[in-house]
């Protein structure tokens, strides 16, 4: 009877101690994101839903802010290590804490846009400079005028890029700083006389009524949502960082094979309504989805590329840094720091398995 209780007790040790390790090392790796709600979002989101990242082993958890600098005071205390931002903030997290540029979310050269209202003097004069025909305003019409815009923000960037295009620099306007949502109620009740916005606050201003008078592409420059790294779990977990950018990149294929397919303009509504907290229409779903083009692991690694120089990449990023130092906003010594942009780096993007899912819409 000893016997065969002590053959149970070690059958019940030996069962233990080999499958719970077995379980512990199947668990997924818990990734804790920051993301606002915006298009490039939608991609870890489906992820989310449709169990892209379990196949990966990582569980992603998908943390909301409300802007790009939000998302950085969150760094310092690893509150999360991978993410979404803008051109513009991204320069400031690789100045203050190292922070990788990793890859690119998508383009919003066109849904970082510049607003007026119908009425306003500033909407009657386009094309004063010429070189670029479709902006709006001149110098006498917007100097010492109210803008409302979230600071060191891609919208802006976009602020600061149009009234570069008429002459002037952020001095020359009363800057008030807002979140969004914020902004566009507060230009709605007549306070301020412009606003800058990203999507999908744009398609709000635009329903309402409000004249665009500029967007990063017409003003010359080009602006990404890119995907940001903090640095020490980067360089100690490259191959976690890699799966997480496939998991991304499957999103992108998604898009690319579907676009604004009404079953994926549902999703994205689902996706907005559900994890960003707004009620979008599928007008709007489909406008948000088909202004933002996003780029495939092949045309990212060409983006990247610095073997000859300077990648594209880095070079809109140093162009974001050299129109804000111009500006005031960095330093002389601090533009030196991050004028090569050495932070945007391929290295993880080159580790990410081959070939990624196209999936199909359901």
């Amino acid at each position: 009877m000893k016997r065969m209780a002590l053959c149970v007790v070690l059958a019940v040790i030996v069962l233990f101690g080999f499958s719970l390790p077995a379980a512990q090392a199947q668990a997924p790796f818990k990734l804790k994101m920051s993301w606002q709600p915006e298009h490039e979002t939608f991609f870890p989101w489906l992820a989310k839903q449709r169990g892209w990242d379990k196949q990966e082993g990582l569980d992603l958890e998908i943390t909301y802010f409300d802007s790009g600098m939000a998302q950085l005071e969150a760094l310092p205390a690893k509150q999360w290590v991978l993410g979404g931002l803008g051109g513009v903030p991204m320069v400031v997290g690789a100045l203050r804490y190292g922070a990788y540029m990793i890859a690119l979310g998508n383009d919003e050269s066109i849904t970082n846009n510049v607003y007026v209202r119908p009425d306003s003097p500033i909407a009657k004069v386009k094309g004063f400079n010429k070189q670029f025909p479709e902006v709006y305003g001149s110098p006498e019409t917007v100097k010492g005028k109210t803008v409302l815009v979230t600071t060191v923000s891609s919208a802006h960037y976009a602020l600061s890029m149009w009234l570069g295009v008429l002459g002037l620099k952020d001095s020359d306007v009363v800057i008030k700083q807002m979140d969004q949502a914020s902004a566009v109620a507060a230009f709605e009740k007549g306070i301020g006389d412009i606003v800058a916005l990203w999507a999908p606050h744009t398609y709000a201003a635009e329903a309402k009524g409000y004249k665009k008078v500029a967007d990063v592409r017409s003003t010359g420059r080009a602006l990404p949502i890119v995907l940001i790294g903090e640095k020490e779990f980067c360089d100690k977990n490259p191959e976690i960082v890699a799966k997480f950018l496939r998991v991304y990149l499957r999103g992108v294929n998604f898009q690319r094979k579907h676009g604004s397919h009404p079953e994926v303009v549902k999703l994205y509504q689902k996706f907005m309504k559900d994890w960003g907290g707004m009620d979008i229409s599928a007008e709007m779903a489909k406008l948000d989805i088909d202004n933002h083009p996003v780029w495939n692991l092949e045309e990212q690694l060409k983006l990247f590329d610095a073997s000859k120089g300077m990648s594209t990449a880095q070079k809109w990023q140093t162009q974001i840094a050299e129109f804000f130092t111009a500006q005031g906003r960095f330093k002389p010594e601090e533009f030196e720091k991050v004028k090569d942009s050495a932070y945007v780096t391929d290295k993880f993007l080159k580790l990410v398995k081959t070939p990624i899912p196209t999936d199909e819409l359901k």
